[in-house]
């Protein structure tokens, strides 16, 4: 029996052949004593007496009142009766217990519910502090997995001040967090810091050469990302749909992507300047003019100027129109003198992307 009366369940198990007999013999008795000696054949004594003991405790033997070490027979309802009424009472206990903590419960439940359905499926936010205030809440909410792609080279060294304070509590928490740079952001020793700091902590970082969309997905189910017309601001998006297809584009990229290198030597910094020389060529071929592949691979229009003058001059182009011709004829077998660093590492570094946030 616990705390609250309650019998073990064992006694609510058949009676044994003994105990049968014994219940049997006392029905037929005004009542009997613990202690006599019962007239039942085939059993012995101390069968007979653990029987009693056990009637005792199933409420089937009753105590006599005045007559001491007495028992009468009980009823089989009284004593299922008597046996299941702890049972009852700890139940209305608990049943008052969970009516006390729904009551408590449920306007906090509808209050976030409602906050949640109120929400909108599109926000946009329109500057700096917005956005790094949303990013801030939302990483704080983070379960899961937070995705990131930030296009534009070296990030804002400020930003990245703010960014491994939020990424080291997420990282700590179990949050996998995985992030996209482009080719050129190597070039950026804040940013290689930053890498360096986060990925010891857990993180996956990798570079892509092209540019992609400037985006952080938290859990699959939140997306923020860049609002054109405004580098500032942000667009907070929570159509399942919507966030869905992101997501999914992202995991592409990520496909694609080679692993940061946090100890950049020559040899790293060479195959970077030449798989960003071989961007290049492509929007080059494409037709595209300086400042859109300058944006696309996150670099100055004064470093990707430098990149296509250096091109143009090892496959003798006069003019623009004269290399994307030359290097179209190309196609995909560029010779590799065309897009080989030069005798010196090259530096690609650039001022950051103003609408990293």
């Amino acid at each position: 029996m616990d705390a609250y009366g309650i019998p073990d369940s064992s006694i609510l198990s058949p009676l044994t052949e003994p105990e049968l007999a014994v219940y049997s013999y006392a029905v037929g008795q005004a009542d009997i004593g613990a202690g006599e000696s019962l007239p039942l054949d085939g059993f012995s004594g101390a069968e007979l007496a653990a029987a009693v003991e056990s009637l005792k405790r199933r409420r089937l033997l009753l105590p006599v009142q005045g007559a001491e070490g007495r028992y009468v027979a009980a009823p089989p309802d009284a004593a299922a009766e008597e046996l299941v009424q702890p049972v009852m009472h700890r139940a209305l206990l608990l049943r008052a217990a969970a009516d006390r903590l729904r009551d408590t419960l449920s306007p906090v439940y509808d209050s976030g519910l409602e906050r949640r359905l109120r929400r909108p499926l599109f926000e946009q936010l329109h500057d700096v502090a917005a956005v790094r205030e949303q990013l801030n809440r939302f990483a704080a909410e983070a379960r899961s997995e937070v995705l990131s792609s930030q296009p534009g080279g070296g990030r804002n060294e400020e930003v990245l001040r703010e960014a491994i304070t939020r990424d080291e509590a997420l990282l700590r928490r179990g949050v996998r967090m995985r992030t996209l740079y482009q080719h050129t952001a190597q070039f950026s020793e804040s940013t290689v810091a930053y890498v360096e700091m986060t990925t010891r902590l857990g993180a996956e970082v990798r570079t892509l050469g092209d540019g992609f969309m400037r985006m952080i997905a938290f859990d699959d189910e939140i997306a923020v990302i860049e609002q054109k017309g405004n580098p500032g601001g942000a667009l907070v998006i929570r159509e399942p749909s919507v966030v869905a297809f992101l997501v999914s584009a992202f995991q592409l990229l990520w496909g694609q992507g080679e692993p940061f290198p946090v100890n950049r030597g020559r040899d790293q910094a060479i195959h970077t300047s030449d798989k960003t020389k071989e961007d290049i060529i492509r929007l080059l071929v494409l037709g595209e003019p300086d400042k859109v592949i300058a944006r696309r691979m996150g670099m100055s229009v004064r470093t990707c100027q430098r990149h296509i003058a250096k091109i143009m001059e090892r496959i003798g182009a006069r003019s623009r129109v004269h290399a994307g011709y030359l290097l179209h004829q190309y196609g995909d077998a560029v010779p590799p003198s065309v897009t080989a660093a030069e005798s010196e590492e090259p530096d690609e570094t650039d001022e950051p992307d103003e609408g990293d946030a």
